[in-house]
């Protein structure tokens, strides 16, 4: 153990005797040891905080978790800012030289980090503005799926198929975003359905309304409608138009659901489901091959 000890003197010893001059102050190897300690706990207890003030003391509140999420990253970003003016000041360094050395970074920043910099100032703006927080259903280009973690520079988005996908944060500013549960988590879905024109419009109507009546995911208040959209080519066509908060993540189940139901009442009920059909008319004619023939020859 003393070994040890005298082992650990000789290595700060060593690293004290190293310095260097940044500014008008002298700095040691062993301050930029201690000053990168100091940071790594920084960082580290500002996690944890921002984690139990979310899930625990917020959460006593009944606070929307995307509520929570947004107030806990700034509140982070204010403890890191304010603790890293304290920790520098604490290690002896010169906060005018880092003023001067964040003042050359910010240059470099602006040339060459633009990416960078416009992903996280618009990760801010997510964060104060709040168009998409964590817990909503969200659609981005070809990419649809729930928003788990918004980060300084990017947000994580999983899909039904269990994929987290990255996505950068300016993407949610300078492109069209459809959130599917920015003010509440219910939506409504559209089923089409055609049926045989010598159907009976009203009897179909009243087997739809059936069909969604019968269906655990279907809301009751605000209730399904049944929409006559239009004459088709070979039939009847309708929309069942339905409300629901169990399947905003996964609506294609909820779809098949309910087709399953219809095509079986409509077949328990008599009610046809056409296919696309032609007539094909053929006129009979007479050809006169020698006559043909002979204009040939000529």
């Amino acid at each position: 153990m003393d070994a040890f000890l005298q082992f650990l003197r000789s290595v700060k010893h060593a690293a004290q005797s190293l310095t260097f001059t940044l500014g008008n102050s002298s700095i040691t190897a062993w301050s930029i040891l201690y000053l990168l300690a100091l940071l790594f706990v920084l960082i580290y207890v500002s996690g944890k905080l921002k984690d139990w003030a979310v899930n625990r003391l917020f959460a006593r509140s009944g606070t929307d978790i995307g509520v929570r999420q947004a107030i806990g990253t700034i509140a982070r970003y204010v403890i890191l800012s304010i603790g890293f003016i304290v920790v520098f000041q604490t290690a002896g360094v010169d906060l005018s030289a880092v003023t001067i050395l964040a003042g050359a970074l910010g240059v470099g920043v602006g040339f060459g980090l633009q990416n960078i910099t416009d992903n996280f100032v618009s990760g801010l703006i997510i964060l104060f503005e709040r168009p998409v927080k964590v817990g909503d259903r969200i659609q981005v280009a070809d990419i649809t799926g729930d928003v788990i973690r918004i980060s300084p520079r990017a947000t994580t988005i999983v899909t039904n198929d269990n994929i987290s996908i990255i996505v950068p944060n300016s993407e949610f500013i300078s492109s069209r975003v459809i959130n599917w549960s920015h003010s509440d988590r219910m939506v409504r879905l559209h089923v089409p359905v055609g049926v045989a024109y010598k159907s009976d419009a009203e009897f179909v109507k009243e087997l739809l309304f059936t069909v969604a009546s019968e269906h655990p995911g279907v809301l009751k208040d605000p209730q399904p409608d049944v929409i006559f959209e239009e004459f088709g080519n070979s039939s009847l066509n309708f929309v069942l138009r339905v409300w629901t908060t169990k399947y905003i993540t996964t609506p294609p189940t909820l779809r098949s659901d309910l087709n399953f139901r219809i095509k079986k009442i409509f077949n328990e009920n008599g009610v046809e489901i056409p296919f696309p059909q032609r007539d094909l008319h053929v006129k009979s004619g007479v050809l006169d091959v020698k006559s043909v023939g002979s204009d040939h020859q000529m």
